[in-house]
Formats: structure tokens, sequence, C-alpha cells
């Protein structure tokens, strides 16, 4: 096995697995609940660096975080240095534990403006703006990448030579190319191989949707650390699993748990929105859960929707999750 990212060791203990970043769903709510279940280290959804420059009100909502969640790190992305050095800086001055760079990002509206993914054709110009952004910050800085543009430019072994080089802590790589977007099947051995011989932690990324997965990808040593995105989406309680601890069984209380942080932190309207996407990912795999997600999406008030919830899930109590084999969350910004 490969060692452990330490860096907040003497606080927090050694980090293994991660949460990963996913847009639109690794809000503060949610970020909450997998710590609380066991991961080890969490990451904001994207943020972008134009919006904290400028003051924007929905993106500092985006950027909210808790105490409790750290160590907690603050993803942002962009095409201009200026606007990204100034951002980390504002969310090293808002108490984040780490700022994390997206230079892994696919879409097409991002890697057009030049973020995301883009920052990957140029491995020289990427170097400049990390020295830039380590020089600016006293916190620790990581990335996430892909594999490279395309399947004829994977250079993530530079990259990650290149974030040694200026002083990077860790870097997360995601096993597939800009090009691939979701399809396919993540590289795992290209991430083994340049962990082997990476001189900073790598934290890899993709597919891992169980907890013998995750577990297995650090004992045969193919990263630090791995970052688990999809999988806590279906299987909420993955990050427990890893450690020993399952709560199938206790779903509804995981369920009930994640209603009240999102009411806490959102609001009832921005809470009931965003849990009815949450409670239709929980029930994949369960008997019936295709009219379930049915009914949810036609109910307009957050107290019902939970009690809904509560009965389909006392309804298939006996039952347990199984793989339904369905494509799933295809799509994203890591």
């Amino acid at each position: 096995m490969l060692p452990p990212i330490d860096i907040f060791q003497a606080r927090h203990g050694a980090i293994r697995y991660f949460l990963a970043p996913m847009a639109g769903i690794t809000d503060v709510a949610f970020r909450l609940l997998m710590r609380e279940m066991g991961a080890q280290a969490v990451v904001s959804e994207l943020v972008s660096a134009e919006g904290l420059v400028r003051g924007g009100q929905k993106t500092r909502e985006l950027m909210a975080f808790s105490a409790e969640e750290s160590p907690v790190g603050i993803q942002i992305f962009g095409h201009k240095v200026e606007s990204l050095v100034e951002a980390a800086r504002i969310v090293q001055g808002e108490g984040a534990d780490f700022v994390d760079i997206n230079f892994g990002c696919p879409v097409k509206k991002v890697v057009c403006d030049g973020g995301g993914a883009a920052w990957l054709r140029d491995p020289v110009v990427l170097g400049k703006l990390l020295q830039d952004l380590r020089g600016a910050l006293r916190i620790p800085l990581s990335i996430k990448v892909r594999t490279g543009w395309d399947e004829s430019s994977r250079n993530v072994a530079e990259i990650v030579r290149v974030a040694g080089d200026c002083g990077v802590n860790w870097i997360a790589i995601h096993g597939r190319t800009r090009a691939q977007g979701y399809s396919g099947l993540a590289d795992w051995e290209l991430i083994r191989e340049v962990s082997q011989e990476a001189k900073i932690p790598v934290v890899g990324n993709g597919d891992i949707l169980t907890a013998a997965q995750a577990k297995r990808r650090i004992k045969e040593g193919y990263a630090h650390a791995v970052m688990i995105g999809r999988g806590a989406l279906k299987t909420p309680w993955i990050f427990s699993e890893i450690h020993g601890h399952s709560v199938e069984r206790d779903i509804l209380s995981v369920i009930h748990r994640h209603f009240d942080l999102a009411l806490n932190w959102k609001g009832r309207t921005r809470a009931f929105l965003s849990l009815k996407k949450f409670i239709g990912w929980y029930a994949a795999g369960y008997p019936h859960s295709s009219q379930f997600r049915s009914s949810i999406f036609q109910t307009d008030d957050v107290d019902h929707l939970r009690a809904i919830t509560v009965d389909y899930f006392q309804s298939i109590a006996e039952y347990t999750k199984i793989d339904d084999g369905q494509p799933f969350l295809m799509g994203g910004h890591g």
C-alpha cells in the first residue's frame, strides 16, 4: 500500500477516503451527512472564481460550509490566472481547510472558455498558474485532473510532475480523458502507474461504487487515497461500510438526518428541490423505486416529501438494495 495523505494528521487523522466534488450535489448539507457517515475529507461543488471575485450572492451560497465538515476544501474553476488567485485568497480568508482547483471539468461551456480540463493542454502554462496560487496561499492546495485532453494526449504523468514541482499538496486523478466524458471505464492501471512514481500523494477517482472496490484500490496500491462520487448517491452509507459499519437497515435515520441538515442550511424551498434528487437516488435498486420516484416528483411540499419517503422506505425495510444495472449520473464536472 501507498502511504495515506497525512497533512491533517494532527487534527483529523490520515486521509484515505474523500467525498468527490460534484456540481449541484455536494452542497453543505450532503457534505455534512457524508462526514457523519465516515468520509474523511470533503470538497465543495464547483465554484466560479469569477463569481467569487465579483461578489456574486449565488456563488457565495455555493461556497457555504461548516466548521463541522473539516477538513473541507472549496473547489474553484476559471480561465483567468488573476481571478483564480484572488478567488483562492477569498476561500482561504473564509477559513476553508484547503483550496482545490478544477482542471478536470469536461463540460463544453467550461472548456470553451479555457477553464476545467482545457488547462491540461498546456502543462507549462498550468505550472505558472500553480506557482502563483502556491505563492498566494498559506493553506494546502490540491488539484483535480483527468488523464488528459483526449486519447492522443494522455499527459497526466507530466501534469503530476508539474504539480509536485509547484508545491501542490496532492492531486486527484479521474481516470478518463476529457474527450471520454463519463463513457467507458476509468483507467485505474494508469492511475496506479502514476501514483507509484509520483512525489506527491495521488487520489484515484472513477467508477468506485462499493466499499469493497474502494478498499481494494487502497490495499493493492492504486493510489494514496480514493475519491468517491456517484457511489455515495446510490449508497449513502458507503463510507460507513468502508469502516466496517453498514447502516442500510437504518436508512430512514440517514434520510431524516439529510432532511434536517438540508432544511437548516438551505431553507424549505431550496431544500425541497435538492432533496427530491437525493431521495430518488437513494431509492435506486429497491423494489418499486421507479413508481416511488414518479410520486416524489409530483409533490410540491417538503413535509409531504418526507412523509411519502418514510412510507416508501418502511415498506421495503426487509429488502436489500441491488445493482439495477442502469447508467447513473453520467454527466457532471469532475
